[in-house]
């Protein structure tokens, strides 16, 4: 070694510096101190189980390239608590004792490592995106024609699943599991006459632990229409629900059978956010898409937060059509042919949406608040309406779309990997076909698209996809079991 700076490095590190015992002491003990030091000056916050923070980021940080690993010492994907503890049970040590330890890789394990991880604690370390296969996460479990899957935190470990027919059932996160039960059976109350029909969407309330709340949407006949309503859990047993606990929140005609869409998600705001398709038929006969004035073709925002038997939802005050003469209060966004399936980026607050197409072109869209996505002047980045020379002044075009051919048929939106085992998945947007069984990744970085790649041509029939709270990832087919991917 050579040079003033590092003279002084081996000084520090330097046999003569420490009594005998005190030198595999005192350099740990310094460890503690410094690290003591950075998690209270707010430098270092530590990972709460398999769960990223909210503040957890995925962005270019070396060389303008997506992946850098620096820091990442156990290679999971994550910089942590996981790594700041190999460094600091390595401290001192000749590195070929701890591999790995020497994070700056200078052969030696000290107190620069340790801040080289504590500098980058809380940061994705992803891996390029790679091939996948799929495998079923409770062989033990079939179901008939899935639509959602959710995990609420209210303590019990718990996945809730529903069949279109008007079924939600319930049954341990745990791959060994041999049976689901049945927590609420509306199924006298859901219309499946159509399709794309019955029971479609269920989204539990923020506040579930204690208030026991959660909400459903589904279609109803006689007039035909989309609901979304209230239920109330059971208060003693919490694997089964109150069916005579109904409030109904929202109703909506709907013309024809079809587009119904139907996916309900509470926000990183705490507000409600719904799907309605365009009415239906084909084409959009009702020019639905780009009318404020109807719900149909959007993406709604209410605040269930107080409602009661006498109260309705509200408006949030910060709804971009509030006050907007002829539109209605409730669009958060429009121009949407039928959003199947949409979900909020955990870390980022990213709202991502799946809108099937109708002849030629399937498109993911990142929705932004009050913007207009095109439909029916636009078909993904094609005119539709007319087929040639369509205006598309304040239109947002998809970030991502694909055609229907090759067995494509149906785009279904998914989410945004953040779990533990997978590296090459984090941070990446994973959606899928419901025809072909195709399965895509794409890494999005606020502005265009740095990474997308076909994950796995699976044959499953995909119907949703969902998540749990360790931001697991599962495919959900439509008349057979739940599937997750695998390297």
């Amino acid at each position: 070694m050579s040079g003033h700076g590092s003279h002084n490095r081996a000084n520090l590190m330097s046999p003569r510096m420490f009594p005998v015992g005190a030198r595999s002491r005192l350099p740990v003990l310094a460890a503690f101190v410094l690290l003591i030091g950075l998690i209270l000056s707010g430098n270092v916050a530590p990972v709460e189980g398999s769960v990223l923070r909210e503040s957890t980021v995925l962005s270019p940080v070396k060389d303008n390239t997506l992946y850098d690993d620096v820091g990442d010492i156990n290679q999971d994907g994550f910089v942590d608590d996981h790594d700041l503890g190999i460094v600091v049970a390595g401290f001192g040590l000749p590195p070929a004792n701890r591999p790995g330890a020497d994070a700056n890789g200078d052969g030696w394990v000290d107190i620069f490592d340790l801040a080289l991880v504590a500098s980058n604690q809380g940061r994705l370390a992803p891996r390029p995106l790679q091939a996948m296969d799929v495998e079923r996460a409770f062989p033990n479990l079939t179901f008939s024609r899935l639509t959602n899957l959710v995990q609420p935190d209210d303590g019990h470990n718990h996945i809730f699943v529903t069949e279109q027919a008007g079924h939600i059932r319930v049954f341990p996160n745990d791959h060994r599991v041999t049976r689901a039960d049945t927590f609420l059976d509306i199924s006298d109350r859901v219309n499946e006459g159509g399709n794309e029909e019955g029971l479609l969407g269920l989204a539990f309330d923020p506040d579930y632990k204690n208030n026991g709340f959660f909400y459903v949407y589904y279609s109803a006949a006689d007039p035909r229409r989309s609901l979304v309503s209230r239920f109330s859990v059971n208060r003693d047993d919490p694997n089964i629900a109150d069916r005579n606990s109904e409030t109904v929140i929202m109703q909506v005609a709907q013309p024809f059978s079809n587009h119904n869409s139907g996916q309900i998600v509470f926000g990183p705001d705490g507000y409600l956010y719904i799907g309605l398709g365009d009415g239906g038929s084909r084409g959009d006969p009702g020019g639905n898409g780009q009318d404020t004035s109807t719900l149909l073709g959007s993406i709604l925002r209410i605040d269930v937060s107080s409602v009661s038997d006498s109260q309705g939802y509200g408006i949030p005050p910060d709804n971009p059509f509030v006050g907007v003469s002829g539109a209605r209060d409730e669009i958060w966004a429009y121009g949407l042919r039928n959003p199947w399936r949409f979900s909020f980026d955990k870390h980022t607050g990213t709202l991502w949406v799946a809108d099937v197409g109708q002849n030629r072109l399937e498109e993911v869209d990142v929705v932004e608040k009050g913007l207009n996505y095109g439909w029916n002047v636009m078909e993904g980045t094609r005119c539709f309406s007319p087929s040639s020379g369509c205006d598309k002044t304040d239109l947002e075009l998809p970030i991502a779309e694909y055609s229907r051919s090759a067995g494509n048929c149906s785009v279904t939106g998914g989410y945004v990997y953040g779990g533990r085992g997978m590296p090459s998945l984090l941070g990446a947007y994973v959606y899928g076909d419901f025809c072909s069984g195709k399965i895509w990744g794409l890494r999005y970085d606020g502005g265009s698209v740095m990474e997308h790649m076909l994950l796995v041509d699976s044959s499953v029939s995909i119907t949703s996809f969902g998540q749990d709270l360790d931001l697991n990832l599962y495919i959900l087919s439509r008349n057979d079991g739940i599937y997750r991917l695998v390297p």
